[in-house]
């Protein structure tokens, strides 16, 4: 009896060993096998732009092969939930902006909660956007625009791309600080909307600067304000927000690159490495430059703060805003 009961310790000891050393080596080898990357919006939008420049740089020094796949719907849920349910071995990473940290907040059964369910792994880049009207408003200012909205509350428009979106979550910010309220009507992605401002039907929009300098050069739309930290070099004559009088308003939000919160330290620490090299890549570089969302690498512990930090900020924007949970 006793041999027998020593015989079945020693195989679960072996079981628990081979286990062991079979996802040390699993770990040591990683990557062996194609990495997926979800990207919850829809294909040639920023955050695709992001993920084809950064991660597919990823790929090439890993020697590994990289798949994008396009998971829109529900204003990026689909695609966040699937990741978030995914098995957390390295191999199936998430692209995303602010919705991360905030459709918790917004949707009752969004599918996740961002700070227990995920790890940010890489900062890609920080989205750069700016205050834009229609040619004919009558203003040349933002406090010009803030003054003729507050003379008619609720009466001017707000081209909207997405709720919890990083453009609509900018302007709410906008509009609590400045104190005043806009009509919001509701887009599917920046373009069609920059195309209603262009042509009339909206007053007042918030648009990646990679969308919207070509139609500011071209005097399509007018220029209010900058949201970066400096003036941007294409548009010298346009004041940061700080300078138009806004700072409080001055809300830069980033696209982070996601794994699920499980996935093994040495993993987190490998993509993390990665992601890092390839933002410090010159092709990279020119590519992000050229979309006016410049890269910086962030330490691990840096992001998670971030994380946290703009997970509080942009709830409490969320709650004042007054959206209702959907």
């Amino acid at each position: 009896m006793r041999s027998i009961r020593t015989v079945g310790i020693v195989f679960g000891l072996a079981t628990v060993l081979l286990a062991t050393v079979s996802g040390a080596c699993a770990q040591g080898n990683y990557p062996n096998r194609p990495i997926h990357i979800v990207v919850p919006y829809p294909a040639g939008g920023i955050v695709d732009i992001v993920a084809r420049a950064v991660i597919e740089q990823v790929g090439r020094d890993w020697k590994q092969p990289i798949v994008i796949e396009a998971r829109p719907g529900a204003n990026s849920n689909i695609g966040t939930a699937m990741v978030a349910r995914s098995e957390p071995d390295g191999y199936t990473w998430l692209v995303t902006g602010p919705a991360v940290l905030v459709n918790p907040t917004l949707y009752k059964d969004a599918g996740w909660d961002a700070l227990q369910n995920f790890k940010c792994v890489g900062l890609a880049v920080w989205n750069q956007s700016v205050a834009v009207v229609n040619p004919t408003m009558p203003v040349r200012t933002l406090a010009e625009f803030v003054a003729l909205a507050r003379s008619k509350p609720g009466q001017l428009n707000f081209g909207n791309p997405g709720t919890g979106s990083s453009i609509d979550l900018t302007a709410q910010k906008l509009f609590q600080v400045a104190d005043i309220k806009l009509a919001n009507i509701g887009y599917k992605g920046q373009p069609p909307a920059l195309v209603d401002l262009m042509t009339n039907l909206m007053n007042f929009e918030i648009v990646s600067l990679a969308l919207a300098v070509p139609h500011i050069k071209d005097g399509s739309v007018r220029p209010l304000a900058v949201f970066t930290e400096k003036r941007v070099a294409d548009l010298p004559d346009v004041p940061t927000i700080a300078e138009a009088g806004y700072a409080e308003a001055a809300y830069l939000p980033w696209y982070g690159i996601y794994v699920p919160a499980a996935t093994p330290d040495a993993i987190v620490e490998k993509i993390h490495d990665g992601i890092d090299k390839a933002l410090q890549n010159p092709d990279v570089q020119r590519q992000l430059a050229v979309a006016d969302i410049p890269g910086k690498p962030m330490p691990l512990g840096e992001l998670a703060a971030l994380m946290k930090t703009d997970h509080e900020k942009l709830t409490t924007v969320v709650k004042a805003s007054g959206i209702p949970q959907q």
